[in-house]
């Protein structure tokens, strides 16, 4: 086993390693792999799980990033697939959030080999409004670029706001601060080069291709991901599942748990 790669992007391998089968949990921006703490406990004693970090964030060498290799999602997909291979997977079930279900539909198209069942988490695949193809991605250029000045002028600052308006659930302040912790650990030039990444990118055309069962979860209000959007993947993943969580905010797995764990087991 090549311990670099595992080393690379900070792999464990935890719960029940002889397991026939295995639950990939990938993380979305801002976040690192302990935002899977809670939900990856209901699954530890029978399934074999794996979580990581992509370069840039959490536990991983800021060496290991460049603005040029990772400008767009195909790189972090090709990451993706070399962990899913140094790990021999075989029939794995991948559960990402936000733009990490993105780069597993682009790491899926690309290879049929690792994974059987897929859950995406408020899932996204633009961003950015297109009222050419009346598509409502929930952003305009200049609420972009206002975000990008915020991020360039106070990052901080920027990540403190921004982590509570993801999170919602103003009455659990923690959990907004959890995150704004998270996003305060990555380099603010890292941050803000993968934010434009993932906000300027565009999956759209890649959705018709997957041919994987696929379950997306979509809370009722969510800052980042609008439900047209949630109904936007439905209808263009064949065969997928969508299920509305009787929650708030962009982070379901750590605000609402419970929900989010009954769905996965419901679903595989």
């Amino acid at each position: 086993m090549n311990l670099s790669i595992l080393k690379k992007y900070n792999v464990s391998v935890e719960g029940n390693v002889n397991a026939l089968q295995t639950i990939v949990f990938a993380n979305g921006f801002g976040t690192n792999q302990t935002a899977w703490k809670t939900v990856k406990t209901a699954f530890e004693g029978v399934y074999r799980i794996v979580l990581f970090d992509y370069a840039g964030s959490g536990k991983t060498d800021p060496a290991i990033y460049s603005a040029v290799k990772y400008n767009t999602l195909k790189s972090y997909a090709d990451d993706m697939l070399a962990i899913f291979s140094e790990l021999q997977l075989v029939d794995a079930i991948l559960v990402a959030h936000s733009v990490s279900s993105m780069i597993g539909l682009l790491a899926t198209i690309k290879s049929q080999l690792y994974l059987s069942k897929l859950i995406f988490i408020g899932a996204s695949p633009r961003y950015l409004n297109d009222e050419t193809n009346h598509y409502t991605g929930g952003f305009t250029p200049e609420a972009l670029n206002n975000m990008y000045d915020a991020m360039t002028s106070s990052y901080y600052a920027w990540a403190s706001g921004f982590s509570a308006a993801a999170m919602r659930n103003e009455d659990r302040p923690e959990l907004g601060q959890y995150f704004a912790n998270t996003l305060m650990d990555i380099r603010p030039d890292i941050a803000l080069s993968v934010a434009k990444v993932i906000f300027e990118s565009d999956v759209r055309e890649a959705l018709r291709k997957l041919d994987k069962p696929t379950l997306l979860l979509q809370t009722k209000e969510d800052i980042a991901v609008p439900y047209t959007v949630a109904n936007y993947l439905n209808e263009h993943i064949k065969g997928s599942q969508l299920i509305v969580l009787d929650a708030e905010g962009h982070f379901p797995h750590i605000s609402a748990a419970g929900k989010v764990i009954s769905a996965i087991k419901s679903f595989i």
